[in-house]
């Protein structure tokens, strides 16, 4: 579903993304995981586009995008929920929703994302500058999905949010899988969260993959290394 071949990235002369290359099949989970500064970020810019390539390929079910503008990426099947959540803070529940809808020819929201999140029904018509973190990646993520995605990027979907409301975010994003068949990419540091949903792992380190494991083979003492500082 996402193929990357060879792709380097720079900020001016500086190379952060070293010839990365890899696949994600569709309906699975794969988790890139590594400290902060390592190139997750950088790496997840690349794919959506925010950060132009100096090499490389990026192609979406079989279709390259890798000269595209980010909205024509979108338009191909791919979604980017950024690190922070960078949800409307001004705009409502809904209305940041229905921004995702922008090239849909109707502007309602389907009924599955607020069955997958009764919360943002009930606060639909709340500001979203209001909801705690947690409230605010699920509306992140719900304002992804109604782009109907082939390809879900997540950039630390955890950061900030408390242990329960992990809980529920995995759950979510298994279900989300589970209905959708999607293909899942999430950058993450905590180790159980990447457990609870991921079919693969991936470990960066300094722009380069140096690990990779199916999650019934991880070693988690040995991930749980490449995660310390």
């Amino acid at each position: 579903m996402l193929e990357v071949a060879d792709l380097h990235v720079s900020y001016g002369q500086s190379e952060a993304i070293h010839g990365i290359g890899f696949t994600a099949n569709k309906n699975e989970t794969l988790a890139i995981m590594g400290r902060n500064g390592m190139g997750k970020t950088t790496l997840f810019k690349s794919l959506i586009g925010i950060l132009p390539l100096g090499k490389g390929k990026i192609s979406i079910d079989g279709q390259e995008v890798s000269s595209m503008e980010s909205y024509q990426r979108v338009k191909n099947g791919i979604a980017y929920v950024p690190q922070g959540r960078m949800i409307f803070p001004t705009l409502t529940v809904q209305e940041n929703i229905q921004t995702g809808l922008e090239n849909s020819r109707s502007k309602r929201i389907p009924e599955d994302i607020f069955a997958l999140f009764p919360v943002l029904h009930e606060m639909r018509h709340r500001k979203g500058g209001n909801l705690s973190g947690g409230q605010q990646q699920q509306l992140a993520i719900a304002r992804a999905l109604v782009t109907n995605p082939k390809v879900l990027l997540l950039d630390e979907p955890t950061e900030g949010i408390q242990p329960s409301i992990i809980k529920d975010i995995a759950n979510v994003l298994n279900e989300i899988r589970k209905l959708r068949e999607i293909t899942i990419i999430v950058s993450e540091q905590v180790l159980s969260f990447t457990m609870a949903i991921a079919d693969r792992l991936i470990v960066i380190d300094k722009g380069r993959f140096i690990h990779e494991d199916l999650r019934e083979n991880v070693d988690t003492a040995k991930i749980s290394k490449y995660l310390s500082v």
